[in-house]
């Protein structure tokens, strides 16, 4: 049996284009990966980034689980601290009511934003996730329906009742959420193309850690990558250069829409600027399918990893199609 590949969808907005054409993409590439074969297909939680439309994924899952018909359609993810646990969980059951087993809930604990509009969407000055383990312990009870004798929340249902909360991941870049899926019994899902350091240890401390629960009696493991694959090394280097310019707005505290190659040809950069490029590059698969397809294997190898989700950012629609499309190929997915 071959890896299992999945997708990561940010829903990114290109120079030159409308946030519709965004979410319109969005659903033609997850109906080509439903017909693929790729397994599940995850929509991210981003806000004040112009150039990521994805700010609602429960609204994004509703409409991909409804233009597909096979992919397991899931949050990568719901960012919890700007959300109630009880809502996430009712919205959550009310999905998996409306397209029975084919809903993921992925979890992260990060705002996906800055601090002032993190505040914004919880106007709370305290710090963001660092009731994050209370939280998701509040989302599982909900999910339950199971709290102690003594907590307020007792009495409270997440409607619909009848319906279960679907499978639960928690997302991270670092060894604390790790462990934290380990000790609640999650599927973990590890951000590689956010932090390409700590894969390994993190994700040999969350087998070494994890312990069976109601919701998962085995560990569960993914890997997000960035991928940017072509028909040759050229055409995937030249695509790659939106992603350099985008990443080194997004750090200097101007994010943009995604840039077309070409302008990012054109920008002038510093030393500096390049330096930082070498290194963003390290966490980045560019190449044929072969050569991705090769370092891929072998990351799986040395993190143990069940699965790998695979995120590309391209400013032509076609040809971020088209590298979906090698990498199925290269991997011999099933056509459905």
């Amino acid at each position: 049996m071959g890896l299992t590949l999945s997708v990561l969808d940010l829903c990114p907005r290109v120079s030159g284009s409308t946030a519709s054409d965004a979410v319109q993409n969005t659903l033609d590439l997850a109906r080509l990966c439903d017909q693929l074969g790729y397994e599940r297909y995850w929509l991210a939680e981003h806000h004040n980034m112009p150039g990521i439309a994805s700010t609602a994924p429960d609204i994004m899952i509703g409409q991909v689980a409804r233009e597909t018909k096979h992919l397991r359609v899931g949050s990568g993810g719901v960012m919890l601290p700007n959300h109630a646990p009880l809502k996430v969980a009712e919205n959550f059951k009310l999905l998996n009511a409306l397209f029975p087993d084919r809903i993921d809930l992925g979890l992260g604990r990060a705002p996906g934003t800055d601090p002032w509009t993190a505040q914004a969407l919880r106007k709370s000055k305290t710090d963001i996730g660092q009731d994050f383990p209370e939280q998701l312990i509040e989302l599982l009870s909900f999910g339950s329906g199971e709290f102690p004798d003594d907590h307020p929340y007792r009495n409270i249902k997440a409607v619909p009742t009848d319906v279960e909360l679907p499978p639960v991941w928690l997302l991270g870049s670092s060894d604390f959420s790790a462990v934290l899926a380990a000790k609640v019994g999650l599927s973990f899902a590890f951000a590689h193309h956010i932090n390409d350091h700590d894969a390994i240890p993190a994700m040999q401390a969350y087998r070494n850690e994890f312990k069976p629960s109601q919701w998962l009696q085995e560990p569960r493991s993914l890997l997000t990558v960035s991928v940017i694959c072509a028909e040759t090394e050229e055409e995937a280097e030249h695509h790659a250069k939106s992603l350099d310019l985008t990443f080194l707005r997004l750090v200097s505290g101007k994010p943009g829409l995604l840039p077309s190659p070409e302008e990012a040809m054109a920008y002038e950069y510093s030393s500096d600027d390049r330096l930082f490029i070498g290194s963003f590059r390290s966490r980045l698969f560019v190449g044929t399918p072969e050569r991705v397809k090769e370092r891929i294997l072998h990351l799986v190898e040395q993190t143990d990893a069940d699965e790998v989700m695979i995120n590309t950012m391209i400013h032509s629609h076609q040809a971020r199609r088209r590298s979906y499309e090698l990498l199925a190929e290269a991997f011999g997915l099933a056509k459905r």
